[in-house]
């Protein structure tokens, strides 16, 4: 049994209208949420939309000193517990062997991210430890400044102990991811890092202005360093549109296709993958995880098309309608993704 019949027998639920079932690609989210309280449902309705690989963030990038490694290291110790109470739906992966295995036997494999340094601190070793914990990728930066570098709200670049940590980070073969982090520190940290890095989420500033978004030069700086790009789902970072807006979406894709290549572009939609609506109860959810970050006049967060689990079947059937080729597809739906892990955590 293959794993397009073993993920249609999980979850038979129809597609939108005008939407076909995926070739059995590869599909890899290169950064996704994934929450423990996820009922089984919802998983395989994910399993079902082909996905076969993520990467996460494992806690809350804000808090820092020993708050930050206390929280880091709880946060990791759960998930772990998380994946193996469920074995029928998840692999915990550190390297592509483990991403391979997942889709062989119709499961997901879960790779682990830290959205900020802080855990660290000033300790090189701690790189070394939660490497050894099962850690593959670490952004450098939130969106302020850090011991390492400086984030997209402020301005600054790396500092020389950003330097270090970039040297170990490559080391042990940990994955530099460089989302949240600004122009300059970005700039910086690609040309200093020995191997090719990732902006796991962000989109492009020449289709939308915002400071969360990537320049066209550094997308060129990226691709020509071998790394690639994750291109998110997260409606204020996109377009102002609020409705009939997944054009916008694809614009900042296909934008990133031509300055990159499409060898350095993928899907890193930074999104929760249940159905979400602006419910009290749901508001006051994200108002208590994001705190004063959450503006009330910049939601939704979603576009409608890509509000649900089923979302990579939108954007699979999407680039093909806009005439990108299969082949370049299948690099931007996973493919790209797999070869950067594979060059740099192994």
């Amino acid at each position: 049994m293959d794993r397009r019949t073993f993920v249609t027998g999980l979850a038979a639920l129809p597609l939108g209208p005008g939407l076909q079932t995926p070739p059995n690609r590869l599909i890899v989210d290169a950064m996704g949420e994934l929450r423990m309280d996820y009922a089984p449902a919802l998983i395989r309705d994910m399993l079902a939309s082909g996905l076969d690989g993520i990467t996460i963030t494992l806690c809350d990038p804000k808090p820092e000193g020993d708050e930050a490694l206390a929280l880091a290291t709880d946060s990791l110790l759960a998930h772990d517990r998380f994946l193996a109470a469920h074995p029928e739906f998840f692999v915990r992966a550190t390297s592509v062997a483990d991403l391979d295995r997942a889709r062989g036997s119709g499961k997901l494999a879960v790779f682990y991210l830290f959205q900020n340094t802080t855990q660290f601190g000033t300790a090189l070793d701690r790189i070394d430890l939660f490497h050894r914990m099962g850690l593959r990728s670490c952004q450098l930066t939130y969106n302020t400044r850090n011991q390492v570098g400086v984030g997209c709200w402020e301005a600054g670049g790396l500092t020389p102990f950003g330097r270090e940590a970039i040297a170990r980070m490559n080391d042990v073969r940990m994955l530099i991811d460089l989302s949240h982090a600004n122009m300059t520190t970005m700039q910086e940290a690609i040309e200093a890092s020995r191997a090719p890095v990732i902006i796991s989420h962000t989109a492009c500033m020449a289709v939308h202005s915002n400071r969360r978004n990537t320049t066209d030069e550094n997308l060129r700086l990226l691709a020509r360093r071998g790394g690639v790009v994750g291109i998110c789902q997260m409606r204020p970072f996109l377009t102002p549109k609020k409705t009939d807006n997944l054009a916008a979406y694809f614009d900042h894709l296909l934008h990133a296709i031509r300055v990159a290549g499409p060898e350095h572009v993928a899907i890193g939609s930074d999104r929760d993958h249940r159905v979400i609506e602006l419910t009290p109860e749901y508001l006051a959810e994200l108002k208590r995880e994001e705190g004063s970050q959450v503006k009330d006049d910049e939601l939704p967060y979603f576009i409608a098309e890509l509000n649900g689990p089923r979302r990579m079947e939108v954007v699979a059937e999407g680039l093909r309608a806009r005439h990108v080729p299969s082949r370049d597809v299948d690099l931007i739906m996973g493919e790209n993704v797999r070869r950067l892990y594979r060059a740099v955590i192994g």
